[in-house]
């Protein structure tokens, strides 16, 4: 059954400027659980905006889908954990030593309260078409569940995926593994650049354990009513 508290279900990404960033975190204070601070902000602001986030009283998400030789995979978890984030992103394409090196350096700098260790699998963005030019010949429902399995074996706690996929990704990790949507629009909302989207209580009810939404509340006129309609949408949708 589904965890009936829904703020801690919610991520939203600030993907903006670190003046952006701060104004929308203190309105959203109070109201939101989770922030994502993906690579523009994190290269605009450096790491300092994790605690500032944290300082705030927020779990932050900090996807940066890290990607490269295992060694400085390895290396740079250490510091992103050291950093205080609660939840990390890696690519699974990355291949699995890359996997176990960056999940090895979060447990090894926070053994206690080591943050979610997620793989990216493939990003909401692509579609069939897009990972034919890239030579993936298999669906893409199986190139997405190749990379989670193996990106959880690999020591990931679990996957990045599109809502469309996370029933049967849900079915391959178990109940427990993290499931983290993007993807997902309000209803009403612009696509944007995103190719395979859901409403929000819809990737819940097939799977996912966090969405992540971004534009439908940080462009909105009042981003906290923007919020506060998302969450009363799920809890009239699910209850």
């Amino acid at each position: 059954m589904l965890d009936k508290d829904y703020r801690d279900r919610v991520i939203v990404a600030l993907d903006c400027s670190r003046e952006r960033a701060r104004e929308l975190a203190r309105d959203l204070q109070g109201h939101a659980r989770w922030l994502k601070v993906g690579m523009t902000l994190y290269y605009a602001a450096g790491p300092s905006i994790v605690d500032e986030f944290k300082a705030l009283g927020f779990k932050v998400f900090l996807d940066l889908k890290l990607h490269d030789i295992p060694h400085q995979v390895q290396g740079a978890a250490r510091v992103l954990a050291a950093s205080g984030a609660d939840m990390l992103t890696i690519h699974a394409g990355g291949g699995p030593a890359m996997a176990s090196a960056a999940a090895g350096a979060l447990r090894e700098v926070r053994p206690d309260d080591a943050p979610i260790l997620l793989g990216v699998t493939v990003l909401t963005s692509m579609d069939a078409a897009t990972l034919e030019q890239l030579g993936v010949s298999r669906p893409l429902d199986d190139q997405v569940g190749a990379l989670a399995s193996m990106a959880c074996q690999a020591g990931c706690d679990g996957v990045v995926c599109s809502p469309w996929e996370a029933p049967r990704i849900r079915e391959l990790l178990g109940p427990d593994a993290a499931i983290v949507t993007p993807g997902v629009r309000p209803k009403g909302a612009s696509l944007d650049d995103q190719s395979r989207v859901m409403t929000p209580s819809m990737a819940l009810q097939r799977g996912a354990s966090h969405i992540v939404i971004g534009r439908p509340v940080t462009g909105a006129q009042d981003p906290v009513a923007a919020f506060e309609s998302i969450v009363k949408d799920m809890e009239e949708e699910l209850s």
